[in-house]
């Protein structure tokens, strides 16, 4: 069996240092925090750094930042939490899937839900602010004059992503920074106005059925994630350049994904004309490269995606290409001399 490297998919294995620390976590984060022993204790102290970090990382007080074991729970949170009947709720077409199945859920109940709408906002009303777009890397400009609550989709690349200065609640996933999966990271602004939406009989804002280890974990590798990132932006950048002149000059009839000085460097998303995409991902991953395709959100069913629909982009041959601190030029040219041989062949 060919081993298959996941350089190129949005999904990464597990950051090495969380790896490192990942038994460890267990051993010493096992306990319930509200009970008064020592190992709980020291859950609670270990669970407090972490939340500490987390919100030094983006920019909130401590005090707002939640743990979820469902990370697309936060949009329920988050959004739901923040309407009342007299609200709007403004989304865009390239919302994630969870942002439509509200929407749709609220307009079925007859309140009222704006997309890509121009109207001018009220205080009652509600943002969707998606940061950056999970299938092209295109950031989104802070909405920082619209009047009302504003909700930020940070789950697809939250090391890149800032809250604008009118943001009620927001959500981040750990897998975004190769931190584990079954975790989400929920900020709630002090002093908003927001209703649990949730059944509950108590004052807690969240479910607590999160792994306390997994939230140790994920603050250790969104550290060195966030740090290595940085360190790398002019390496990102060169690679970047060097696969898209490569699709535009050896492959050809290419449309990249794109708004020039304003796109997450580590995501590529192309359409290549004449080709099935859901084979060209079966033949690299016979030779050992595994690379996304179809809808961020529902990559598994390979459906046409929404997001490059209402783009007005190809929904077919489309091809997405994300690079991680781990990739290396050596992966980078295997991936592309298999690619344009592969496509050569189907277009032929």
């Amino acid at each position: 069996m060919v081993p298959i490297t996941s350089r190129f998919t949005s999904e990464a294995p597990l950051h090495p240092k969380a790896s490192e620390l990942l038994s460890t976590v267990f051993e010493r984060g096992w306990a319930d925090p509200s009970k008064i022993h020592e190992p709980s204790r020291e859950a609670g102290r270990l669970l407090q750094e972490a939340r500490e970090s987390f919100a030094a990382a983006f920019s909130v007080r401590t005090d707002e930042i939640y743990f979820l074991g469902e990370p697309s729970l936060g949009f329920h949170l988050g959004i739901n939490g923040l309407l009342t009947p007299q609200s709007r709720l403004f989304y865009s077409a390239t919302d994630r899937a969870p942002v439509h199945a509200i929407a749709d859920n609220r307009n079925n109940s007859g309140q009222r839900v704006l997309r890509n709408s121009q109207e001018i906002s009220t205080p009652n009303d509600v943002l969707v602010h998606q940061s950056v777009n999970p299938e092209t890397g295109i950031i989104k400009p802070l909405p920082n004059d619209f009047a009302g609550n504003i909700f930020v989709d940070n789950t697809a690349f939250g090391v890149h992503s800032h809250l604008p200065t009118n943001w009620a609640s927001a959500v981040w996933q750990s897998r975004s920074w190769q931190g584990p999966s079954g975790l989400g990271i929920f900020a709630l602004r002090s002093q908003t106005q927001w209703r649990n939406p949730l059944p509950h009989n108590d004052s807690k804002k969240v479910p607590q059925a999160f792994s306390i280890p997994l939230a140790l974990a994920s603050a250790v590798a969104l550290e060195n994630f966030t740090k290595e990132t940085t360190q790398l932006q002019e390496q990102f950048e060169q690679f970047r350049k060097m696969v898209v002149d490569f699709l535009v000059r050896e492959i050809g009839n290419v449309i990249i994904a794109q708004e020039e000085g304003n796109t997450v460097a580590s995501l590529i998303s192309a359409s290549i004309s004449g080709i099935d995409s859901e084979r060209l991902v079966n033949e690299l991953s016979e030779r050992g490269v595994a690379i996304d395709t179809g809808s961020a959100c529902m990559s598994a069913n390979m459906a046409p995606s929404h997001v490059l629909a209402a783009m007005g982009l190809p929904t077919t041959g489309n091809i997405r290409l994300t690079l991680h601190p781990q990739t290396t030029e050596d992966e980078i040219d295997y991936l592309l001399n298999n690619l344009k041989e592969l496509v050569i062949r189907q277009r032929s």
